[in-house]
């Protein structure tokens, strides 16, 4: 061992180093590229084609013209769920009687006959014996008689009159059952929809007296002050009731239109919601706020249709009639002029009863669609209608009623199963 730790090279000259091994040589292999697709063998698809599958509501599904996620709401029978057009709101009002006609036209057009003959005979009846009466009065008991005829005649003319108010109060009923049914796309033979109406007719039939009694009990009313006051007021007196028949007869139209729009939504209300007929009135005035203008107009044109038709048919038969009555009694012999009279009369009866079953069915199906399309707008009744429907279509048959309130305890419309006639969602 030395101190000295200096660096010393290896003994003897460095290592070369040892070049590496030769390698074999090896071309370059060419990628491998997918043959064209004309020459790939076919493979079938791994899951089988499978149909698209129609959304339900509230699904997106974009369309031509419409925003991604929006669809349009469903349409399961008269009316589209969602708050009406005034177009949609006039035509399905005539659709009504196309879509279901036995139950409702057909029902009203058999009531109205039974009216109208009930009434020809009551009239025509007391007409011909009063006839005979006043002609085989003595002069000192003509007037007597003549008046006591008058008078028996009215009374005739009453009982036939109270039974169309109650046969139309029966139709509206019905009627409004039948448009509840069909806006979610129910169809009902007139069996089903009397079913419905079970327990109900007697409140509609009350609210059809009550509103006769306050409409010709104000008729009446002006009627004898006017008569009053030309009598007690001499030439004077008579001038006076003339202007006051008048300006009572405007004032009765006026308040009558007001009256009949707030309330011309009770009958469905007492069908459809089945309230009492107090609480039907109080519903009827609240639900036509910030809606009197739309519900008068809607039911003031519907009306004026049925009535323009109903002038059309009406006005030539009129008038080929009475051409028909003179080429066919030129020498004007009475008895001819009084059966052909008859015959004339008979013929616009008919054609006025038919309208009148037409005209029965839309103001009603009107009604029952103005109640509808108000409730959409101010409560949401669309999206309870929708949830029925689809409930309906799963076969769930326990959903309530979608036209019953939390006011009111009954639920039993809708809430038992649908009846298997015509019902596309039994």
């Amino acid at each position: 061992m030395t101190d000295n730790n200096s660096w010393q090279p290896p003994a003897g000259p460095p290592a070369e180093p040892t070049p590496p091994a030769p390698q074999p040589f090896v071309p370059p292999v060419a990628p491998a590229f997918p043959p064209p697709a004309h020459q790939q063998p076919f493979a079938p698809p791994q899951q089988p084609f499978a149909p698209p599958q129609q959304p339900q509501y509230g699904q997106p599904q974009p369309g031509f013209g419409q925003a991604p996620g929006w669809v349009p709401p469903p349409k399961p029978g008269l009316i589209p769920l969602r708050p009406l057009a005034f177009g949609t709101l006039l035509g399905a009002s005539f659709q009504v009687m196309r879509r279901n006609p036995r139950p409702t036209f057909g029902v009203a057009l058999v009531l109205s006959l039974i009216s109208y003959a009930l009434l020809a005979a009551a009239v025509g009846g007391v007409v011909f014996a009063s006839f005979d009466r006043v002609n085989s009065a003595a002069p000192d008991d003509f007037d007597d008689v003549f008046a006591g005829a008058v008078g028996l005649g009215i009374l005739a003319a009453l009982i036939p009159l109270l039974l169309s108010v109650v046969l139309t109060a029966v139709m509206q009923g019905i009627v409004s059952l039948e448009v509840a049914r069909s806006t979610v796309g129910e169809k009902l033979r007139f069996r089903g929809l009397w079913r419905l109406a079970r327990g109900r007719i007697g409140a509609l039939i009350g609210w059809a007296v009550l509103t006769s009694v306050v409409v010709y009990g104000a008729i009446i009313l002006v009627a004898i002050v006017a008569t009053l006051i030309g009598i007690l007021g001499g030439a004077v007196g008579i001038l006076i009731a003339v202007l006051v028949g008048l300006a009572s007869g405007l004032a009765l139209v006026v308040v009558g239109a007001w009256l009949f729009t707030k309330l011309s939504l009770v009958p469905t209300i007492l069908l459809l919601e089945r309230r009492t007929l107090p609480a039907a009135i109080k519903r009827s005035w609240s639900l036509t706020n910030g809606y009197f203008w739309k519900t008068l107009g809607v039911q003031l044109l519907v009306g004026a249709i049925v009535s323009a038709a109903s002038q059309v048919i009406s006005t030539p038969v009129g008038f080929i009639g009475g051409l028909a009555g003179s080429l066919l009694n030129p020498n004007g012999d009475p008895e001819g002029e009084v059966g052909f009279l008859v015959l004339l009369t008979v013929i616009s009866g008919l054609i006025g009863v038919v309208f009148q079953a037409i005209t029965i069915v839309t103001m009603s199906a009107v009604s029952s669609l103005i109640y509808v399309d108000i409730r959409m707008r101010k409560e949401g009744l669309d999206l309870e209608l929708a949830r029925f429907v689809e409930a309906r279509q799963a076969g769930d048959t326990s959903v309530e009623n979608p036209y019953a309130t939390a006011d009111v305890t009954s639920t039993s419309y809708l809430a038992t199963p649908p009846p298997a006639d015509g019902s596309p969602w039994v």
